[in-house]
C-alpha cells in the first residue's frame, strides 16, 4: 500500500551507526532510545562501582563502553552470516567464486612482494637473503601464528639481533619502530580489496581513483593497530575515499582470518629488510 512502511526496516535504518551520531541527527530518535538502553543495561553490571572521585566516573564510563563494544563484536558473525545468506540466495555462488579468485590474487602479490625484500635485501645489505629467512623464521612463523605484529614485535628484534647478526640499532628501528608504522602487507591487501568491491559492483574507477586508493590504502595501514584484523578498521578509509559502499566489507570477513595472517607475516619480512637495508654493505659490529 502506498505510504506502507515496514516496522523491521524502520528499526534497522534507525539503529546508531556511532555513539554520538543520533545526538546530531533529530530524525533519529530511535537511535538515541537504542544507545540510552545499552548504557543502562550496562550500568547495571556496574551497581556495585564507587563513585567518590571524578576519575572513578570516567571509569565506569570506560567500563560501560567496552561492554557495549563487547556485545557488538559478539553480533558481528551474526551480521556476517546474514550478508552472506543474502548474497547467496539473491545471486548464487558468483560472488564466492570471484571471492576465491581474490585470496588467489592477494597470495600471489604478497609473495611478490616477499620477492622484492629478498632482491633488496641481496643488493643494498650485507646479509644473504637466505640467511634472513632462516634466522628470522620463528618471527615469520609467530606472525602467520598470531595475526599480530606487536606481539611479534619481540621475537623479530631478538631474531634479528641474535641470530640475523645485523647492529642493535638496526634492529631496534627495523623491527621496534617498523613494527607501528611499516605495514606494506596490509597497504597491499586493502587497495586490492577496494579494487575487488569496486569490480565486484561493476563500477570502474579511473586512473585518478585508484590513485587515492593507493594514497588511503599506505595511510590506512600505516594507522592500522598491530593486532589481528585491524585493517579491516582502517579499510572504511579506503572505501569512503573512493564512494565505496562500506558494508561490502563485511564479505572479506570470510577470508580475512587467513589472509590477515598472510599479510601480517609480509609486514615482518618488511621490518626484517629495512633492518637489513639499515646495516649497510658491510658489517659493522656495535660501538662498545
Amino acid at each position: 500500500m502506498p505510504g506502507h512502511s515496514d516496522p523491521w526496516l524502520t528499526f534497522l535504518d534507525n539503529i546508531p551507526r556511532s555513539l554520538l551520531g543520533p545526538l546530531g541527527d533529530n530524525g533519529k530518535v530511535l537511535g538515541v532510545i537504542v544507545i540510552a538502553l545499552a548504557f543502562g543495561i550496562a550500568l547495571r553490571r556496574e551497581r556495585a562501582r564507587p563513585l567518590g572521585t571524578p576519575q572513578d566516573l570516567v571509569e565506569l564510563f570506560l567500563a560501560c563502553l567496552v561492554r557495549i563494544l563487547h556485545w557488538v563484536i559478539a553480533i558481528v558473525p551474526l551480521a556476517v552470516f546474514g550478508i552472506v545468506a543474502s548474497l547467496v540466495g539473491t545471486g548464487g555462488f558468483r560472488d564466492f567464486r570471484s571471492l576465491g579468485l581474490f585470496v588467489l590474487s592477494v597470495i600471489v602479490a604478497l609473495l611478490i612482494q616477499a620477492g622484492y625484500y629478498l632482491l633488496r635485501i641481496r643488493f643494498g645489505s650485507w646479509v644473504h637473503p637466505w640467511k634472513a629467512i632462516q634466522g628470522s623464521r620463528d618471527a615469520l612463523v609467530m606472525a602467520f601464528s598470531t595475526a599480530s605484529s606487536t606481539a611479534t614485535m619481540p621475537v623479530t628484534y631478538a631474531c634479528l639481533k641474535d641470530r640475523v647478526g645485523v647492529r642493535e640499532r638496526s634492529a631496534t628501528l627495523g623491527a621496534l619502530v617498523g613494527a607501528n608504522f611499516n605495514n606494506d602487507g596490509t597497504a597491499l591487501y586493502e587497495a586490492m580489496a577496494a579494487l575487488f568491491v569496486a569490480r565486484m559492483l561493476g563500477l570502474d574507477l579511473s586512473l585518478a581513483q585508484q590513485l587515492i586508493v593507493v594514497l588511503t590504502s599506505v595511510i590506512a595501514s600505516v594507522g592500522a593497530a598491530g593486532i589481528p584484523e585491524a585493517g579491516l578498521v582502517t579499510m572504511t578509509l579506503v572505501f569512503n575515499a573512493v564512494g565505496l559502499p562500506t558494508e561490502y566489507i563485511a564479505i572479506l570477513l570470510t577470508v580475512d582470518w587467513f589472509l590477515d595472517r598472510c599479510r601480517t607475516a609480509i609486514n615482518v619480512m618488511g621490518d626484517i629488510n629495512v633492518s637489513c637495508l639499515l646495516d649497510g654493505k658491510r658489517r659493522e659490529a656495535d660501538p662498545p
